[in-house]
């Protein structure tokens, strides 16, 4: 109950900690900023790829529910200077197991809703490339375009 309460002080007074983790690290806003950019690549936000991006942010950067709005509201805010091309770039230099974790992310999500939109495979196609990754060697189940 105290850790709670302190929790709470805290962030009262220093904003959430989530917030803070993802301001201060440019490759998590990429990232987080390319996964966003999938759900909206069939031109709606589908409930089922939300839930999918939200999951997705728990389990791998430990972005919790009551941290994901304001999270996505700061992306929002601070995030509209960097483009797709700019978030892929920052992934290059990554290793192998990050950059295929990222494109399974970004066909999590694309499936999510049960269909894959043109422009949902063209931007994974295009990740695949930029990344330098095989969608075989992925084993994600996309249909070639």
């Amino acid at each position: 109950m105290a850790f709670e309460l302190f929790s709470r002080i805290t962030e009262l007074f220093e904003g959430d900690p989530a917030v803070r983790r993802v301001a201060e690290d440019p490759a998590l806003s990429a990232e987080i900023l390319l996964l966003f950019r999938m759900v909206l690549a069939d031109g709606a936000v589908e409930q089922a790829e939300l839930d999918t991006l939200k999951r997705i942010c728990a389990d791998a950067f430990g972005i919790g529910e009551e941290s994901f709005s304001k999270v996505m509201r700061y992306l929002q805010d601070y995030g509209y200077e960097t483009d797709t091309a700019q978030a892929l770039s920052t992934f290059r230099g990554y290793p192998r197991e990050r950059r295929v974790e990222l494109a399974r992310h970004l066909a999590e999500i694309a499936k999510a809703d049960r269909q894959l939109n043109e422009r949902e495979v063209r931007l994974l196609a295009r990740t695949l490339e930029v990344l330098q990754l095989d969608p075989n060697e992925l084993a994600i189940g996309l249909p070639t375009v």
